[in-house]
């Protein structure tokens, strides 16, 4: 759990990371979309590139973003049995004690676990090159247009920063939970799954405890530094958009009109 890379910024000298937040917010937001557009493999595959191409022009490395990947392979594994137990369509691939076992439930878990790992590398990436507070002010001024129906931008946006910001801080306090429960006797790895189970559960109460704590400990400190939501605020950082933050998110732009051509032509 340590390595979970997921909201972690890293402080790194590069292009990507000088980006006015809202194109990254925009540019991520617009290849979400393109990697939900069913353009095949090629549509996939150019995305990885592109994606690819981002992160090396971020200075990170692949090592760091698939540690962001790694949680997730338990789903993935149980996305594919699912997929074997219900999907019965298309040719028999293999045939296991008299179970069949299709070619169309293969692919449709291969569909969702590329689209899976692409968005993971999109946000690990954004969280990564993004810091919080500018995080903060480019989702807020992003939904400011919302604000005439009376959508809460700052609220929203102080929460969705809050939760990126405190995911790395959690995981770590897990891990910190485990090492003293293992150095009590508590064997989190080995004996059997029901004991295991308990092991693991006995993890909750301890971590929703310093969870809470946290929070108050947040409350307290912006309250004592006259946080009041819905109060109008002024900012010391004014974002402002320039010519490569819009070539970002015209890029964008392009590799989602890209998926679409692609959806409607190819064979």
């Amino acid at each position: 759990m340590g390595n979970f890379t997921l909201g972690r910024y890293l402080p790194l000298d590069s292009p990507i990371h000088k980006l006015d937040p809202r194109a990254k917010i925009m540019a991520m937001l617009f290849t979400l979309v393109a990697i939900f557009i069913p353009a095949g493999w090629i549509g996939y595959g150019i995305i990885f590139v592109v994606v690819s191409i981002v992160i090396i022009r971020a200075k990170l490395s692949f090592r760091f973003i698939w540690k962001s990947m790694k949680p997730m392979l338990i789903m993935m594994i149980f996305l594919l049995i699912m997929n074997i137990l219900v999907l019965r369509s298309g040719d028999v691939l293999v045939s296991i004690f008299g179970f069949d076992i299709y070619t169309q439930a293969i692919l449709q878990t291969l569909y969702i676990v590329v689209r899976l790992l692409l968005m993971v590398m999109i946000t690990t990436c954004l969280t990564a090159t993004t810091k919080p507070l500018d995080m903060t002010l480019g989702i807020e001024d992003l939904l400011k247009p919302f604000e005439k129906i009376h959508v809460p931008a700052h609220e929203i946006a102080m929460l969705i920063s809050i939760a990126l910001r405190f995911i790395p801080d959690l995981i770590d306090e897990t891990t910190r939970i485990m090492k003293a429960q293992e150095s009590r006797g508590v064997d989190l790895k080995e004996g059997k799954i029901k004991e295991r189970i308990m092991a693991i559960l006995s993890l909750i109460v301890p971590l929703f405890v310093s969870a809470f704590q946290r929070a108050e400990d947040l409350a307290n400190a912006m309250e004592a530094r006259g946080y009041a939501p819905g109060e109008p605020r002024t900012r010391y950082k004014v974002l402002k958009m320039t010519g490569k933050d819009w070539f970002f998110v015209g890029c964008s732009i392009l590799l989602l009109i890209g998926m679409i051509v692609l959806m409607r032509f190819k064979v």
